[in-house]
């Protein structure tokens, strides 16, 4: 059975972002997926005291971060899984600073010995996984697609863990009322993008 993990950095209960990783976990799990939704907002992870001592050791297995909080359990649920769903909305241009935190965290990907200028990906040489990536602004779609870097941090996460996007549901105008709910076309277009995640 494939494992899908969906990583959601969005702050709000039932919002945009819940709304369609929601529609794709469904659709993934009546194709015969197993799903697991981690909602970061609710998940214990400190922030990174960048110290990089979890960039000392070689290879392409993640490094030991030095703090004993839920992170490890997370990249241990990032190893064994198949295919992935990042998601976070936009705030302030970006992902917001649940997700942020989580994409610091994620620095044990890098191997980065002291003495070198640059890190490198742990998971350069490993094939990659699929990822499917998730975000909404309040302004026009093609405005926070081209404007802001939402996008571009979710496929950084997606590329530090190993993982190649296959897509990107970005939802434009999702502040314009209260309450904001996905339209069935939305839900449609966000269940056939996460079976991308499924196909050879």
């Amino acid at each position: 059975m494939t494992s899908i993990l969906a990583i959601n950095g969005s702050y709000r209960k039932g919002g945009v972002t819940d709304q369609a990783v929601g529609a794709m976990s469904e659709a993934l799990r009546a194709a015969g997926a197993d799903v697991e939704i981690v909602f970061l907002r609710e998940y214990p992870i400190e922030f990174c005291k960048n110290c990089r001592e979890c960039t000392q050791p070689p290879g392409n297995v993640p490094g030991v971060c030095v703090q004993k909080d839920g992170m490890q359990e997370l990249i241990d649920k990032i190893e064994k899984s198949d295919g992935f769903i990042l998601a976070a909305p936009t705030n302030f241009g970006s992902v917001s600073a649940v997700f942020k935190r989580f994409m610091e965290r994620l620095v044990c990907y890098a191997y980065w010995p002291w003495g070198k200028a640059a890190p490198r990906y742990r998971k350069k040489e490993v094939p990659p996984k699929k990822a499917v990536l998730v975000s909404s602004c309040a302004a026009p779609g093609i405005i926070g697609r081209l404007f802001y870097t939402s996008g571009k941090d979710l496929k950084a996460a997606a590329k530090t863990i190993g993982a190649k996007p296959v897509g990107i549901a970005f939802t434009g105008l999702a502040a314009g009322v209260p309450g904001y709910r996905l339209s069935e076309r939305e839900q449609a277009k966000a269940r056939a993008m996460a079976l991308k995640l499924l196909k050879g």
